[in-house]
């Protein structure tokens, strides 16, 4: 039998292809020596700028801080601190209530509210006046009753004066009967008329004794009289004071301005004015000012005050607004030194200073803090340079002027000087520039 063909193998499916990755691509070394170059190159720099004053190499002048010269208006001026205040002002005070009904206390039945304006005229504050008034009744009654008084007296005056007369007239009328019986006597005997004698001496010492009384009874009716009177005209200052007092206890401020309420103590603590307040006679309670004409109020040491002249110009500036400042003259300097408050040195004395403020603002009040400089020196086109530009030495004054790289060592003489500058009278030029501090020395100089 022819052998059978042998079947050939199948070959086996090929496995799918995988892809193959990317070869990762490493950052060159050369990207990191770069910025460490960089790095050390800066840091050599840095070590070279402050190493190279070891190695004897000076500064450059742009190092050394410098100033030109210039010309312009020297001031100097004094610092004064204080409170603020009005020159022009009204105190308000509870009225004074006439004897004897003085020292009674008071109600504030109304009040102006505080920081009102206001103007001449008008009301500001208002006392109770209930008790006043009662009162005033009771001494118009008093007047009345002294008048009574009075009409009373001269009516018993006139049956007085009428009885004197009466008595008078007896007394003529006896006189004359006595004298008759003595004429009629010259019949009777001796003893008879002895008796009618003496009679008629009696009538008649006790007729003129009548007559003499008449002017004494006269000015003993009058002084009654006049003290009724004098009781009366009493009485009568006192009701026209007392309805004067009434007027009074509706206060009017006499002027335009601010209404400022003043400090008192209610029940152990001190706060303002308020309705229903108890208030003393002669107390004050308000003020009304003048915003138009504020000041600072203020105390400069004793040994300043002789450069101080009322009239000097100032700059005034308020502690609660910074950016506010007002132009100003000194208005006012005190004669006489004031002892030192609690807490001071008892040998610092001060003498007050007032300084008129020019100018208005919302924010302008009385009792704010305040500064002011006072202007005591003023020169006007003077050459200045800063104090820190001038050094001394041996009593000498000197300072470094910059020529080209270098800085020159100048003797210059000063004029005045203030807190900040000080005046070149001669050694300098305008435009020169000065250095602010010493220059460092040369290399190899000592």
């Amino acid at each position: 039998m022819p052998a059978l063909p042998q079947p050939k193998p199948v070959p086996p499916e090929p496995a799918p292809l995988r892809p193959v990755p990317a070869p990762v691509r490493r950052p060159a070394r050369w990207r990191f020596v770069l910025p460490v170059v960089s790095l050390l190159v800066l840091l050599g720099v840095l070590a070279w700028l402050a190493l190279r004053p070891q190695f004897g190499a000076g500064p450059p002048p742009a190092a050394v801080k410098t100033v030109q010269v210039y010309q312009g208006t020297f001031k100097r001026t004094l610092r004064v601190t204080g409170q603020t205040s009005a020159r022009n002002f009204a105190n308000i005070t509870v009225p004074l209530v006439r004897a004897p009904d003085s020292g009674r206390s008071m109600t504030l039945v109304k009040l102006a509210k505080p920081g009102t304006q206001v103007k001449a005229g008008d009301v500001v504050a208002e006392i109770d006046a209930r008790n006043l008034i009662d009162h005033i009744d009771d001494v118009k009654d008093q007047v009345a009753q002294a008048l009574n008084d009075i009409k009373k007296r001269m009516a018993e005056q006139a049956v007085d004066w009428e009885r004197l007369q009466q008595t008078l007239r007896v007394a003529k009328a006896n006189w004359d009967k006595a004298l008759l019986d003595l004429k009629a006597a010259e019949v009777k005997t001796e003893l008879e008329r002895e008796l009618y004698r003496i009679r008629a001496e009696e009538a008649e010492a006790n007729y003129k004794q009548l007559q003499a009384d008449i002017p004494l009874t006269k000015q003993r009716h009058e002084a009654d009289l006049r003290i009724l009177e004098i009781a009366h005209k009493r009485q009568q200052v006192h009701l026209e004071n007392h309805q004067q007092d009434l007027t009074r206890f509706t206060i009017r401020t006499p002027m335009d301005g601010l209404v400022v309420m003043q400090q008192i103590f209610r029940y152990g603590e001190q706060g303002q004015v308020q309705e229903g307040d108890q208030v003393s006679p002669g107390q004050q309670i308000l003020k009304v000012v003048d915003l138009s004409s504020m000041q600072v109020e203020g105390a400069i040491n004793q040994a300043e005050n002789a450069e101080v002249r009322v009239g000097q110009r100032a700059r005034v500036g308020l502690d609660a607004f910074p950016g506010l400042e007002f132009p100003g003259t000194v208005y006012a300097v005190g004669a006489l030194a004031v002892r030192p408050g609690r807490g001071e040195s008892y040998y610092v004395r001060t003498v007050p200073i007032r300084i008129a403020i020019h100018g208005s603002d919302p924010r302008l009040l009385p009792d704010l803090s305040a500064w002011a400089e006072v202007e005591i020196e003023r020169e006007e086109n003077a050459l200045m340079v800063p104090l820190h530009a001038v050094h001394s030495e041996n009593g000498q004054h000197f300072v470094y002027v910059r020529r080209g790289e270098r800085f020159e060592k100048r003797p210059v003489q000063l004029g005045p000087r203030n807190q900040t500058h000080a005046v070149i009278r001669e050694g300098l030029r305008a435009g020169e520039e000065v250095a602010l501090e010493r220059p460092p020395e040369k290399p190899g100089k000592p």
